[in-house]
């Protein structure tokens, strides 16, 4: 039996959230208005879509607490997720080409990417699946339903071509079953497996190989593969401790590539200095916190699964994309949660920590525990 305790959520969690996005939404427009007027004739086009984007996402969490019923611990709704997030990525194939990529949706002047939805459906089917067959996880056979399906996934993610996030999701996957209790030689198994898909597809595209090259030798084409991770190192280490100020970036003047979404950490770093980046650092730590308590606190495993995987998600996407931005990996795409441009990612990630916020109202009674 549970108690469901209407605006119980993590006060915390939900602050932290609030002030990412007034962050990314203040650096969204700093980083992004030179570029917006050069190519809309007028600064606030990525701005107003951020905060589409943002009001879109804060709508969703409020729908969210309001219903008193996990629905997205329905067998339904979890596999009709599933089923229509694999649909939307097979779509996306077939999709004109954006910058040499088949990522996205488009649709009537509106562009969604499913691989971003993929990362939250695929928790929820791990976390349902897992649920359900709890007693059986030491089985290996029990495993290669989901793992067939989170196959599926990362071949049709890679095809787009989208490496980095189908690498990202295949770490989720590895974490929960870690979180499971799978055996540690099936999981061992698990990676050999992956390390040779990977490895696989690596040696595929010679683009992939000269990024890796980048970060180990970046001096050797500093106008090539090398330029981002030069430029964002560049404007990191000027910013000091205060930064130059918001607005007042030189790196966004059409020097650092993607500075309103992959690198935007390094617009931060420039204009907010070493206090600004750390903020952030500590705003995802206190993510982390918050979410792996209410993992701990859930009701059920399917609860308690569904909260480790979209928080160690979110904070493994945000630490994945400030260290490529520190020059410490190759560049993949990752946008900063929360905080880069894009819709997609900004409503997919709301919608997972309004899971999140909906967990922590749930609590297992008294007398249920007898």
């Amino acid at each position: 039996m549970e108690i469901f305790r209407p605006l119980g959520f993590d006060k915390p969690l939900a602050l932290a959230t609030l002030a990412l996005i007034l962050i990314g939404l203040i650096m969204v427009f700093s980083s992004s208005g030179v570029m917006s007027s050069d190519r809309f004739d007028q600064p606030f086009y990525f701005f107003i879509h951020q905060i589409i984007g943002a009001g879109a996402g804060l709508i969703l969490v409020g729908a969210t607490l309001w219903v008193r019923k996990p629905f997205y611990q329905n067998a339904n709704v979890v596999y009709v997720l599933l089923l229509l997030t694999l649909f939307l990525l097979a779509i996306s194939l077939t999709m004109p080409a954006v910058g040499k990529t088949n990522r996205w949706i488009q649709f009537i002047g509106l562009r969604f990417q499913p691989s971003e939805l993929a990362k939250i459906s695929l928790i929820l089917f791990f976390a349902y699946y897992f649920d359900r067959k709890k007693d059986k996880l030491d089985e290996f056979r029990t495993l290669l339903f989901p793992l067939s399906v989170l196959l599926l996934f990362i071949l049709i993610i890679i095809k787009e071509p989208d490496y980095g996030t189908a690498l990202l999701i295949f770490l989720i996957a590895a974490i929960m079953l870690f979180v499971a209790g799978v055996k540690f030689k099936h999981l061992f198994i698990l990676g050999i497996a992956a390390f040779g898909l990977f490895a696989f597809y690596l040696f595929q595209a010679s683009y992939r190989l000269d990024r890796v090259r980048a970060i180990l030798s970046p001096t050797d084409d500093p106008q090539g593969a090398s330029f981002q991770i030069i430029q964002s190192k560049l404007a990191v280490g000027s910013g000091g401790l205060f930064g130059v100020n918001i607005g007042q970036s030189s790196q966004k003047l059409f020097f650092l590539p993607c500075a309103h979404t992959d690198y935007i950490y390094a617009i931060v770093g420039e204009e907010l200095g070493l206090i600004g980046t750390v903020a952030i650092l500590l705003l995802f730590l206190i993510i982390l916190w918050r979410g792996l308590l209410i993992s701990k606190r859930a009701p059920n495993l399917f609860s308690q699964m569904a909260a480790a995987g979209i928080t160690l998600a979110i904070f493994l996407q945000a630490m994945l994309n400030i260290s490529i931005v520190l020059g410490l990996g190759p560049p993949t795409g990752f946008p900063l949660p929360l905080i880069s441009y894009g819709r997609s990612s900004l409503i997919c990630t709301l919608f997972g920590i309004g899971i999140l916020l909906h967990i922590s109202q749930r609590r297992e009674s008294s007398r249920g525990k007898r």
